[in-house]
């Protein structure tokens, strides 16, 4: 196959990681006999500072054009601390994905055997856990009517989803339950929120559609400590813009590290494939950055935007390899010898 892969490393450490992600992609490529193109944009800082737009019409086009997009990480500390600046990075990522009609996010969240030990919870809590968060990209309170009135002083942020988007979201979540162990649930906040009830209406509606899926509804407080007191009850978890946003963050830790856990953003044009973690400032430019969460992005991208499994299967074997041998960066080297990030890369690239 070709592939023609639009690559936006982004900004802080996002160039490093993306780089090694690239190095294990085409190693993937002359493994089992695929083409692959790359076409680079700006986003973020970095697209801000060369043309005052965090996400510019030219890197829009090159998106489009693309089957998949490898995208690093946007923010800058000098954005972070001025909030009366007019574009701030962080907008390039949403108007990305809306313009994209990136409408799901999708982060699995699992935990590697020697690792586990790293995680802040017990062992037999999260060793075998194994789920994927379904967050809703494109509405709630991130994209609803928001300002200020009373010269000011009162602030508001309304969130607000129609029928066509809750059910978009959730039948991409019971298809994916169907492929895993067949149990989706709905996490939202319907004691309370009008929002919430219309997500539980529609979910209860499309229940008979999936017969095979089981199905719980859980308000989203519960979900967070069920989270830390059973992460293994879940398989598939479905829920808002800003509820999603807050979950998987807490999810993250499960694994012990945020630099393992990669996401894909799927939706109406061409899927986007990123690491979960920030910017990182204070590493930029040091080859220290963990990369492991975007090199299995890549592997995502193979899985999720080119339907091919087994690649996907061995990025993950040469990363899991990885760990096993002790081929990590400082964050995870307990002491022991710490490899650079584009060490780590070569490694897992020679591996693959």
């Amino acid at each position: 196959m070709k592939f023609n892969i639009a690559k936006l490393p982004g900004d802080g450490i996002g160039p490093e990681v993306v780089a090694q992600a690239v190095k294990v992609v085409e190693a993937v490529c002359k493994r089992f006999g695929h083409e692959v193109s790359w076409q680079a944009g700006l986003v973020g800082a970095c697209a801000i500072d060369q043309c005052g737009d965090a996400y510019p019409a030219a890197t829009h086009k090159i998106c489009l054009a693309a089957d998949a997009v490898l995208f690093g990480a946007v923010g800058d500390p000098k954005y972070d601390n001025n909030p009366t600046a007019p574009v701030r990075p962080e907008q390039g990522l949403l108007a990305m994905r809306k313009q994209l009609g990136l409408f799901a996010n999708l982060r699995p969240v699992e935990t590697f055997k020697t690792l586990i030990g790293k995680s802040p919870l017990k062992a037999e809590l999260v060793d075998g856990a194994d789920f994927l968060c379904v967050r809703e990209l494109t509405g709630g309170m991130y994209f609803g009517e928001k300002g200020r009135k009373d010269n000011g002083d009162t602030a508001y942020d309304t969130c607000i989803y129609s029928r066509f988007e809750v059910e978009r979201i959730l039948r991409l979540a019971f298809g994916y339950a169907r492929n895993r162990r067949k149990h989706l649930t709905v996490v939202d906040k319907a004691n309370v929120l009008e929002s919430s009830r219309l997500w539980r209406q529609i979910a209860r509606e499309m229940e008979p559609q999936f017969p095979d899926v089981t199905v719980d509804y859980m308000f989203v407080d519960n979900a967070a400590m069920q989270l830390i007191r059973n992460p293994k009850f879940f398989d598939v978890l479905v829920t808002e813009n800003t509820f999603g946003d807050i979950l998987t963050d807490e999810a993250s830790v499960i694994s012990g590290s945020m630099g393992l856990l990669a996401s894909a953003s799927v939706g109406e044009h061409t899927s986007l494939f990123e690491p979960i973690h920030g910017s990182y400032p204070q590493a930029a430019g040091k080859n220290i950055a963990n990369p492991l969460a975007a090199i299995l992005s890549a592997a995502m991208m193979f899985e999720y935007a080119f339907g091919l499994m087994e690649e996907g299967r061995a990025i993950r074997t040469a990363v899991a390899a990885s760990i096993d041998q002790g081929v990590v960066t400082e964050d995870l080297a307990d002491g022991g010898k710490a490899f650079s990030t584009s060490e780590v890369g070569d490694w897992i690239a020679n591996h693959i």
